[in-house]
């Protein structure tokens, strides 16, 4: 099929990508020139594995295309709207003016006839209210179909190629029969394909970050009655992970979670709770994230109490400020935040992180960026693992203990063999792990 992809983003990229893997012409729209161009050249303006290597392929074979001009969608055949719902400036809500200028956008620009398949992370409501727009701009003929994305950064080509579900939204079940085509490839290989309602679509994302997100805060606040109590998270999630009915992943205690997506997600999800009339049925929500964020002052509590109560003046190596690895994100990443913290207590803050470092300097100028994990450690008084990279992982703590001027450890991630670190001299303080 002949395919469009309004918005070339993260999320549209890496469709846009995948759907050319899959055998369509795809054909990737965006305001950006810059962007547009970069991509054109077979170049990602962000970090994500496998997907340089996937849109330079089709790209280089003519199957992938980019361009500005919204025209460029008048012969496609089902158009995919993969703009960005970022937080509202002056509310928790979601900001849907990109997705509302993309379907008015694709109205006037395509065929009457054709699909347009929604994929933004929208309120629950938004898609019903837009089948109607654009039913009224194209005399009834359009139809609406909503498939959310289920992608995590540092896997999204994975889960794009080979999703554990697609969950499309439609009015008529023949719509679904579209979508079905499209991602025929991955059905035959056994990924269930649910078919509902709009308002179930919609909720399916959400409800699923929610999840994962209470999961994580739950855990966080474990670790602060492990603290206390001087029991283990670490062995407190294994023992608990075992049940099946809880299941261990998401259970790993640390400084919290960031990005673009889980934090603003719950925080749109509250509000739209609210407005239906129903938010004390989310109320739980407004304490994952309380939870959340206490977790970044807490590291920075734990950092003091390892450089014997005072920051002023002290040397932190800061290893990795991305949100998660494998990933240059950095929005709501409670990694920069806890960096940023510490610099405005006047501690010396030197940062490293191998593929993020030259977004946080944009966001935060102040701090002092290096190029490599031996520079940062140089002369520490503090070191404090705050993204998981396989390469912190894998520091071997005899050799980095003659590089720092204290050997004190803060695991913000829980990951480093606690009782390795401790017999190579150093002070070793987990999240819940002591």
């Amino acid at each position: 099929m002949r395919l469009s992809v309004i918005g070339t983003g993260y999320l549209g990229a890496t469709h846009a990508a995948a759907m050319a893997e899959l055998g369509h012409e795809v054909v990737g729209v965006d305001a950006d020139p810059r962007k547009v161009e970069a991509l054109s050249r077979g170049e990602v303006p962000f970090y994500e594995p496998g997907l340089a290597e996937l849109i330079a392929s089709h790209t280089a074979s003519g199957r992938l295309t980019f361009s500005e001009d919204i025209g460029a969608v008048a012969d496609c055949d089902v158009h995919f709207v993969c703009v960005g719902t970022p937080q509202a400036s002056a509310s928790p809500a979601a900001d849907l003016s990109q997705v509302d200028a993309a379907v008015e956008a694709l109205a006037k620009s395509m065929r009457p006839d054709t699909v347009v398949v929604g994929k933004s992370t929208v309120p629950v409501g938004t898609a019903q209210r837009l089948r109607a727009e654009l039913r009224e701009a194209t005399a009834g003929q359009a139809r609406l179909v909503w498939n959310p994305e289920f992608l995590r950064e540092g896997f999204a080509v994975e889960d794009t190629l080979r999703p554990d579900r697609i969950v499309v939204g439609v009015d008529d079940d023949r719509d679904a029969e579209v979508v079905a085509d499209i991602y025929r490839t991955q059905i035959s290989q056994g990924t269930p394909f649910l078919v509902t309602d709009y308002a179930t679509a919609e909720l399916v994302k959400v409800a699923a970050n929610s999840f994962l997100a209470t999961k994580i805060s739950f855990i966080n606040a474990m670790s602060e009655i492990c603290d206390a109590t001087g029991a283990d998270v670490t062995t407190l999630a294994h023992a608990i992970g075992l049940d099946e009915r809880i299941g261990r992943r998401f259970l790993r205690a640390g400084i919290g979670f960031g990005g673009g997506c889980l934090p603003k997600d719950i925080r749109a999800f509250m509000a739209r709770a609210d407005e239906m009339g129903v938010g004390e049925s989310l109320a739980f929500l407004r304490e994952v994230d309380r939870l959340n964020l206490q977790q970044r002052d807490t590291a920075v509590r734990m950092a003091a109490e390892l450089l014997d109560g005072s920051l002023t003046g002290a040397r932190i190596a800061i290893l990795g400020v991305a949100f998660k690895p494998d990933s240059d994100d950095v929005r709501d990443s409670p990694a920069l935040s806890i960096a940023a913290a510490l610099h405005l207590k006047g501690a010396e803050v030197v940062v490293h992180d191998p593929r993020a470092g030259a977004n946080a300097q944009r966001a935060y100028p102040t701090l002092n960026y290096v190029d490599s994990a031996d520079e940062a450690l140089r002369d520490a008084d503090l070191t404090m693992l705050l993204t998981e990279w396989q390469e912190y992982r894998d520091l071997d703590p005899t050799r980095t203990a003659e590089q720092v001027a204290r050997p004190a450890v803060f695991d913000g991630r829980n990951v480093l063999d606690a009782e390795s670190w401790r017999r190579a001299g150093w002070t070793y303080r987990g999240v819940g792990v002591r």
